[in-house]
Formats: C-alpha cells, structure tokens, sequence
C-alpha cells in the first residue's frame, strides 16, 4: 500500500511531474525557425465551442470555396492539423478556453473544470465568477462569470500589451462569460452574450462604463431582428443523407429537434425566453461576429496608431449548445457547421476589406470535442450509456459508511472530481489512503467505469505510464482538484438527462480539435498530420510577434508552419 510523501518529498515529485509534463511534448530544437516578415497588425483567434475536428473533415468538400467560406478557406490557405488536441484529461470549455493562450494545462493554470467543488469550503464554486464585479448595465447573479480571477497564469495577450507598453489592444467576444474572460487573460477587455438581454456586455472587472461605442450597439437592438426568423437547411437535403434521423434524439421541453425551426417566445413577445433560446443555433454567432465587427470598428484593432499588433479572440458558443442537444452526429450539428463556415467566410472578406488579410493572421481551434449520443453510439454498435453521478455518489458515500462504521466520509463531487472529508476520515483513524483506495475499488465495479486516480496516487508519481495517466496527470491541480477522479468507459458519460450528449473524457472524440493557421506572410500552407496540441497556439503567436512566451506555457513553436 502506497504511504503518503512527506512535505519535501512531495515538491520534489509535484515537480517531477511537471518536468514529465513538459518532455512528453518536446519538440527538438530547428534552426532558422524565425519569421522575416514584420508582425500582423492584428492577430484574429477563434475558439469554435465545441468543435470535434472529426466533423471539420467529414463535412470539409461541402464548405464554401474560396472566399465563400472560412473554414474552407482556412484548410485552403493556411496551415491545418489533423492531429491536434487539448492534451488534458477534463476537456470542458472553460480548460481548454484557458489553454489556447496561456499554453498551459490545468495542474499549473488553475481552472479545472467550468464548476468545480473549493477543498475547504465544500460549496461549488464557478470558474470565472468574483462577486466584488458586475456585469455593466446588465442583472448580476453571485455566480455570474465576470473576471479571471481564478486563472492562475498570463496569457499571450499579457504578453503582447506588456511587450507593447500596454498600446496593443487585447479584445474578446463570446458567447459565454467563461469563453471571452478566458481568452481575454488578466488585462485584456472581455464581453460576453446576456441571455436576458441579447446585449454583449463587459464587467466591472475592466471598465466602469462601456466605451460609446459599445452603447451605440445596444441601441441598435441587433439581437431583436432574428425573432420570427426560421433556421432552415442551408443545403440541398441530399447533403445531409448520411447524418443521424431526426428522432434518434428526442428534443428536450420546449425545444426542437428538426429544421427548419422558428425562433420567438410563448409570451408572443420579445423577452428573456427568446434571447435564451437563440444560443441554441446559429444566430448566436452571428451576432458574436457582428459585435466583433463593432469591436473592430470602435477600437480601431489593427490600425493601431503605435504601429503595434492587436489581437482580437473571438469564441463562437453555438455550436457547442447544438452538439449538447443533438448530437455531432445530427442534421442540426452537420447544418449549423456549414453556416459557421459561412459566417467566418464573411468576417474573413470582412477583414480583407478593412485591413488587407496581408496584415491578419488568424488562428483556428476548439476547446473541446464531443461525444456521440448514446442512442448513436449503441447504434454503431459501440456500447454507451448515460451515467446518472448523483445517484453513483450517493452509492459511493453509502458504501464508505458502511465499511468504515458509520462515518460520514464522502464530503462533495462535481464529477469527475470526488471529494473526501479528510476531517472525518482522522476523527474515525483511519488512514487518508485507505478510504481513497476503498472509493476507486468501489467505482471501479460500477457500470460504465473505466478507471478511479487517488490523491495518493498522483502525489507519489503513481498516474503515470499511458496517455490517458499523463492526461489526467495535468488535468489535476494539487490545490484545486478532488480527492479522486474517475473516468468513464469510451462513449459512456455522465448526464442527468435521458437526452443529448456532452464532453469532458480524455478520449480522442473529445480531445481531437481543429488547428488552423492562416497569414500570407507568416503560415506556409499545408495539411499536416504531426502531433500538435492546443497549448502550442501560444508559444507559436508569441515566436511570431516577437514577444515573451506566457508564464506557464509548455507548448512548442510550431515551427513546421512557419515561412
């Protein structure tokens, strides 16, 4: 039976395994990997919520062509991965947001999961929510997402405004709080989708009034125009033969699960009902990319008079609320993708115009992929079920009451992550590593369990060995995590509903995401099958923008695709 470390014992393996973490993604070192050509005046991120590239190559020759589309474009023009991940093993949207340009994972960075359980309080908390600021204008619940607090290292973006004097402009828009604070790091400025309003609105955090500009847009009342407006197929109906039936997936209570679809609200007006429902489909992104066209536009990105870089990160969060619903696999899912691809292809001709895409260059990822419904997956014959974890935790802390005499010794869960009552555990004598090991015994017979790590276990150096340990090694933070982290079996999940799909395993449906660089004058075009990792993004941007790689960065300069 493994022993706890003692304090010295146990820094020295924290940073054993931090070494670990850095050499498993080494690259050798390639001489002449620098790029000529001056800096972008403005460099485009943007994060599609939700995006397994699994769908980006299924669906890639019904694309736009040429400057009709923007992922076709992007796989056209620019510098594509096939072989790219979010290399951790909890992949939500507020991990892998926080990995695309800070360029570290979860064991350094902070943020864990969206939700997660605080070790001495045992309540949840939220991973962007800080209850001394408020939205601007806008009604603030106590676990809104309104500063980065809790991200624990820079970003590219610090980098940039720090290298700059603070001239560069560091903006970012999303439809999430968590997407636009995440990307937006400790000095960017961040605005987010209000599901109440339909306004895009920034916090107290970064300003204490919106620029005019910003009021300017609100008036205008974009988000009002889309109510009555139908989602219809983009495509002829024969483009979408080969996706799931309609029905495989049931829609949820007032939702839909076929187009077209009618956006409105059951009040016959316009209210917080419709403004909520138009995240799930593709008018939530469009009108993030027409606020980022605003941004464009009142901040002056990329005409920086001090002849600095901009940067703009733009997170798309439609495509993730369709997934959830739908499935990857749906008609919905395949459709929505190809109206991204439309809309990009806009902004894209959109940026041309105003700066010369000469002077832009632009990366693509996405913090997450998905699985597919169970109902698709047993269809495929790929056995999957849905988890109830309240009910499997209710279990678990009966089965450790049971065996230990009654004590109260499982204290919360935000699943994966587990957490014991170390207080109790001591009250009762017993040892902190036999109650873990009795936990993952007991989770390791459930149905649909893969696998159960202890605190023990990853503070002696004992998650380690595949790449699904090295995975959940980095996906666990010593300070913030649980006492255990379980892992479901491939295409099993955790859900409270008897519909939909989600995310969040270190398997390669959920970790495999697009990678996509595009400038003319920095990016040599191509279709690449080398391993890369989303926490590359950023030492690459900084290799090009002749800036200090972020704090935690552990990525490598992609220097495959550099002219």
């Amino acid at each position: 039976m493994t022993t706890p470390l003692s304090l010295p014992a146990l820094v020295l393996t924290v940073s054993t395994l931090a070494l670990s973490a850095l050499t498993v993604h080494a690259a050798p070192f390639t001489p002449g990997a620098t790029t000529a050509a001056p800096p972008p005046k403005l460099v485009v991120v943007l994060v599609v919520d939700g995006l397994p590239n699994e769908q980006v190559q299924r669906y890639r020759d019904q694309f736009g062509k040429g400057k009709q589309g923007g992922l076709g474009r992007l796989l056209a023009e620019g510098a594509s991965f096939s072989n790219a991940h979010q290399a951790h093993g909890v992949t939500v949207t507020a991990v892998g947001h926080s990995a695309v340009l800070s360029g570290a994972y979860p064991y350094v960075h902070g943020i864990i999961g969206n939700n997660w359980i605080d070790p001495v309080t045992k309540k949840s908390v939220y991973c962007t929510e800080d209850t001394r600021y408020t939205y601007i204008g806008e009604h603030t619940e106590p676990s809104d997402g309104t500063a980065p607090t809790r991200l624990r290292v820079d970003t590219l973006g610090d980098q940039l405004r720090y290298a700059s004097g603070n001239r560069s402009k560091v903006i970012t828009v999303s439809g999430k709080d968590r997407g636009a604070i995440l990307l937006a790091g400790k000095t960017g400025t961040a605005y987010m989708y209000m599901d109440k309003t339909g306004n895009f609105a920034s916090s107290t955090f970064y300003m204490a009034a919106h620029p005019a500009w910003v009021t300017q847009y609100q008036a205008g009342k974009p988000q009002d125009r889309y109510y009555g407006k139908a989602w219809s197929a983009l495509l002829p109906e024969a483009a979408y033969a080969g996706d799931a039936h309609d029905d495989l997936t049931p829609a949820k209570p007032g939702g839909h699960n076929r187009l077209p679809y009618t956006y409105y609200s059951e009040s016959g007006q316009i209210d917080a009902a419709y403004y909520n429902s138009l995240k799930t489909g593709p008018y939530l992104d469009q009108l993030t990319l027409d606020f980022a066209r605003a941004a464009v536009e009142g901040e002056n990105l990329g005409r920086n008079d001090s002849a600095v870089p901009d940067l703009l990160g733009v997170s798309l969060s439609a495509h993730d609320y369709v997934n959830h619903a739908y499935g990857p696999e749906s008609k919905l899912s395949h459709d929505h993708l190809q109206r991204v691809d439309r809309m990009l292809g806009e902004f894209f001709n959109y940026l041309d115009q105003r700066l010369g895409m000469d002077n832009v260059l632009v990366v693509l990822t996405a913090d997450h992929g998905f699985a597919n419904t169970a109902e698709f997956s047993n269809q495929q014959r790929s056995e999957a079920q849905r988890i109830n974890g309240d009910q499997l935790m209710q279990d678990l802390g009966k089965h450790l009451s049971d065996k230990f005499g009654g004590a109260r010794l499982l204290a919360a869960w935000s699943l994966p992550n587990i957490h014991l009552d170390y207080a109790a555990v001591d009250k009762a004598g017993l040892r902190h590593a036999d109650v873990e090991d009795a936990a993952a015994r007991f989770l390791l017979q459930q149905p649909g369990i893969s696998d159960a790590m202890t605190r023990t276990q990853f503070e002696s150096g004992a998650v380690a060995g595949t790449r699904i340990a090295t995975l959940m090694r980095r996906a666990w933070n010593r300070e913030a995590s649980g006492d255990l982290m379980v892992i479901t079996r491939p295409y099993w999940y955790f859900a409270s509903t008897a519909s939909g799909t989600t995310h969040g395993s270190p398997y390669a449906y959920d970790t495999n995401v697009p990678l996509m660089l595009m400038g003319k004058r920095w990016i040599k075009p191509g279709y690449y099958g080398q391993y890369a990792e989303v926490v590359d993004i950023a030492p690459t941007l900084a290799n090009i923008l002749h800036v200090r790689p972020p704090a935690g960065s552990e990525g490598r300069v992609l220097v495959e695709t550099l002219k």
